[in-house]
């Protein structure tokens, strides 16, 4: 239910809304009162979210002029030697070079064309290896990879060796005690944000330049600073996953063909099916089972639709279309409950019933997780602007490449995400009178990811239909007419920086790094021989020198640093060399094609206080080829290269230099290589703000 449905009288609604106004956008020193970032799903209950809301809210209309005072008398405010009063921010997620040019060659991008006409355009230098969380943690910090820490979406756990998420970190405890049969406690967790160094927002918010930031990678949890932030990449699920969607089908082959979310075959009684949701697990009690709503699904083939009947609500679903948001509540304990939200969609209607289901998403007016800071920024923006999908990575690439969507319904989902996105920025930028207005839209990103073989010939990915191939040069007429509409709210004293963090390529073919290893003595097999077990279980640590994790690194499995380490430190270096001098000018034996452009090795390229946590060595990919997509999790295939058949084509985790990202900006670029880490520098300098000495890059407006 929403907050203001509680209130009858529309006077109350208008002071409540102008009271959340205020609590967001004229006073973020009080939003320092959220507790702090927490995982905990008893963390955040909806009845202690509604609470705090008032209370905050009423405390803001009562203090906040005092504390805006209090903001002059220390001399907080922007600059009056600052070259800007209001600094807009966009980035579109992944956005090519190449493409962008030619299409504004064509005229058909024309307000990217007039912003880089009337300011400024230029290539914009990109990370090693240029991944979204390794490039957005240096945009946003200024600093490279091993000040910041995030070297890929993975890294290893050096107890173990195996995958783990690079963002975060999760610290848990828990509190019980008995009396009798009857048991009591409660269960705590902190997720803890990975990337070190300050992002350039809580700089300014030092200095009383206040920012609101949406969605950009990498910021979960969200921390406190001055000012408002919705968590983005790395976001988890009600699950605790990065993404698990479910598919209820009537189809045997369906079920048994798949992997990757959750595939259920369900059984039809003559109109009607029922399921249950697997929901986030127990809040304090690991040992039950996860909660659960049960749904049914009641089947009509003449109209191509179903009703659908799931926590008291009633809605129908028309075959290949997305249902809006749908708010669940997932029971424990004593009139307990954990929200979330969904989208459904009917597959097909008719001899056989095919369902698809989001991810369970954390939901923004009451969160079971920290996705905002101040807490009530989440549900102030659904209030404004509906519900909206909070994971990390929204669009289902990964049910995609299963085959529980297809082209359509991918595209369809993307869209709306994007949607969803764009009201968020455009109601916030509304309320940004000066300061920092910084969002990313992430569909340039995804819809390449998915559609890259219909631009690429040579791509051996299936295609749907011949239609897909205006997807692409759609989607950059998309983002242009979102520029143009940004433009139109500019200020004449506004900056305005358009930015993706890297571009993009062809993944055509797959290369199995754990393989080679093996086959070149580098990885040592169990004696039991090869199983394609994923996450490393056919290897035997103890004759391992080297394995790959990630999605571009080696690591050495070295004595002192790795639990299972036997490779003497002063042998390490020699061991690299050898290993670069091998691997380097590898062939493809399909074409004779070399794969790889460059090897890096980390403690050369990187500097800063946790380069030591960086893969030893970090693969440059020629376009066309990338990590294989077993070799990620530890299986050992069979061969070292393979045909990459999946939705997934196109990708950028090939050497930096071949895939720069772009920069527009309404005033002119004096850099002629501009790069993503003097993007911090930059927006700090134009605030008249005191660039820290930690940061690296350069001054670029």
């Amino acid at each position: 239910m929403r907050l203001t449905q509680f209130f009858p009288s529309f006077k109350v609604k208008r002071a409540l809304s102008l009271a959340l106004t205020l609590l967001i956008f004229c006073s973020p020193d009080l939003a320092q009162a959220y507790i702090g970032p927490g995982a905990g799903f008893a963390f955040l209950g909806s009845t202690f979210v509604f609470v705090l809301t008032i209370l905050m809210a009423a405390g803001t209309l009562l203090l906040w002029p005092l504390l805006f005072l209090w903001r002059k008398l220390r001399g907080k405010g922007i600059s009056k030697h600052a070259r800007a009063r209001r600094v807009i921010v966009v980035g579109l997620d992944g956005l090519e070079p190449k493409i962008t040019e030619q299409m504004m060659e064509q005229g058909d991008l024309p307000h990217l064309q007039a912003l880089a006409q009337v300011g400024g355009y230029r290539r914009l230098g990109t990370t090693l290896p240029p991944l979204s969380p390794v490039a957005w943690s240096t945009f946003q910090t200024g600093v490279n990879p091993g000040a910041h820490n995030i070297f890929d979406f993975l890294s290893r756990d050096k107890r173990t060796c195996l995958p783990e998420l690079s963002s975060t970190s999760t610290q848990k405890s828990s509190y019980r005690f008995a009396i009798g049969p009857f048991k009591f406690g409660s269960g705590r967790a902190k997720v803890v944000i990975a990337r070190k160094s300050k992002p350039f927002w809580k700089v300014l918010g030092e200095y009383g330049v206040i920012s609101n930031i949406i969605r950009i990678p990498i910021s979960y949890p969200p921390e406190k600073f001055e000012g408002n932030i919705l968590s983005a990449m790395c976001t988890p699920d009600l699950r605790g996953s990065q993404g698990s969607f479910s598919f209820f089908t009537t189809r045997n082959d369906i079920v048994q063909a798949r992997a990757g979310g959750e595939f259920r075959l369900v059984t039809r009684s003559a109109d009607t099916i029922i399921c249950r949701l697997e929901g986030p697990p127990h809040p304090y009690d690991t040992k039950k089972e996860a909660l659960s709503v049960v749904f049914s699904l009641k089947v009509d083939e003449a109209k191509k639709s179903a009703v659908l009947q799931i926590n008291k609500q009633s809605l129908i679903l028309l075959e290949g279309q997305f249902s809006e948001w749908v708010e669940l509540q997932f029971a424990y304990g004593f009139r307990k409950s954990i929200k979330g939200i969904v989208r459904f969609c009917l597959r097909e209607v008719g001899s056989q019933v095919s369902l698809y289901v989001s991810p369970i998403n954390v939901h923004p007016e009451s969160p079971a997780l920290p996705i905002a800071e101040p807490i009530i920024f989440s549900s102030w923006l659904a209030k404004e602007n509906g519900l909206y999908g909070t994971l990390g990575l929204m669009e289902d690439t990964w049910g995609r490449n299963e085959l529980a969507l297809d082209d359509e319904r991918f595209l369809q989902q993307a869209y709306l995400t994007h949607a969803e996105r764009e009201k968020m920025f455009f109601e916030t930028l509304a309320r940004t009178p000066e300061g920092v207005c910084a969002c990313v839209f992430d569909a340039s990103d995804r819809i390449q990811h998915m559609f890259w073989r219909y631009i690429d010939p040579k791509h051996p990915s299936p295609r749907e239909h011949e239609r897909f191939e205006s997807v692409i040069p759609d989607m950059y007429r998309n983002m242009d007419q979102l520029i143009g509409r940004v433009v139109a709210k500019l200020k004449p004293e506004d900056l305005l920086i358009v930015l993706s963090d890297h571009g993009f390529s062809s993944f055509r073919r797959g290369l199995n790094l754990n393989t080679w290893l093996e086959q070149n003595g580098y990885l040592v097999l169990k004696p039991s021989g090869r199983t394609g077990a994923d996450y490393f279980q056919d290897v035997d640590w103890s004759k391992t020198r080297a394995f790959g994790c990630g999605l571009t690194g080696i690591y050495i499995n070295q004595k002192d640093r790795e639990r299972t380490g036997i490779v003497d430190v002063a042998d390490s270096e020699a061991l690299l060399n050898k290993i670069i001098s091998e691997l380097e000018p590898i062939l493809d034996p399909q074409d004779g094609a070399r794969a790889i452009r460059k090897i890096y090795q980390s403690k050369k390229v990187y500097k800063g206080l946790y380069t030591d946590e960086a893969p030893d060595l970090i693969i440059g990919y020629e376009p066309g080829y990338r990590v294989s997509w077993d070799s990620v999790t530890g299986v050992i295939e069979e061969h070292v290269f393979s045909d990459n058949t999946k939705a997934w084509s196109g990708d950028h985790q090939v050497d930096p230099t071949l895939i720069p990202g772009v920069l527009f900006s309404n005033r002119p670029i004096s850099s002629d290589s501009p790069h993503i880490v003097d993007m911090a520098p930059s927006i700090l300098n134009t605030f008249a703000v005191p660039v820290p000495r930690y940061m690296e890059g350069k001054v670029v407006f």
